[in-house]
């Protein structure tokens, strides 16, 4: 409408009521325009309120994850969370929770990602060693041990998992 000069053709009443809807369409929807791909997931706190997200969440094929309370069906979402979606303690309490748990899942997503190429590595280090008959026994690894297990500690919940006799 801009480009084609039908903008100037219209009442300025008019114009101005486009243009404060565009600015609140951009405003509201600007980051989602933005977005490179669908998320994979979707963290809603109170699914009643938020039946919009719900429903084009479930249209996109997107996982939804919601704060559940009494008023609310828990079958509307893919992964319930019973809580009180209505105080704020609660809500920064299990965001807090997730945030943690999300974070965890990507240091060791990294991690494996890292292992992954050191053993890339040493199996390239072992070609080389077949390769080349003047080499050390060791095959040139030096120094290196094994990886650390990842020994669980106490989570945001503050409990510790149970110990192996």
């Amino acid at each position: 409408m801009l480009n084609d000069g039908s903008f100037d053709s219209i009442t300025k009443k008019e114009r101005l009521q486009l243009s404060r809807d565009k600015d609140k369409m951009e405003k509201v929807l600007g980051g989602i325009a933005q977005l490179g791909r669908v998320p994979a997931a979707l963290f809603i706190i109170d699914i009643g309120h938020e039946h919009i997200a719900m429903s084009e969440a479930k249209r996109l094929g997107i996982t939804t994850f919601g704060m559940v309370d009494t008023n609310c069906d828990p079958n509307k979402v893919d992964f319930p969370v019973p809580a009180n979606d209505d105080a704020t303690k609660s809500i920064a309490i299990i965001t807090n929770y997730i945030t943690a748990a999300i974070a965890e899942g990507l240091a060791e997503r990294q991690a494996e990602k890292s292992e992954e190429d050191e053993t890339e590595e040493t199996s390239d280090n072992a070609l080389k060693f077949s390769v080349d008959e003047e080499g050390d026994a060791e095959g040139g690894n030096k120094g290196k041990t094994a990886p650390k297990r990842r020994i669980p500690s106490a989570g945001a919940g503050g409990r510790k998992p149970a110990q192996k006799k």
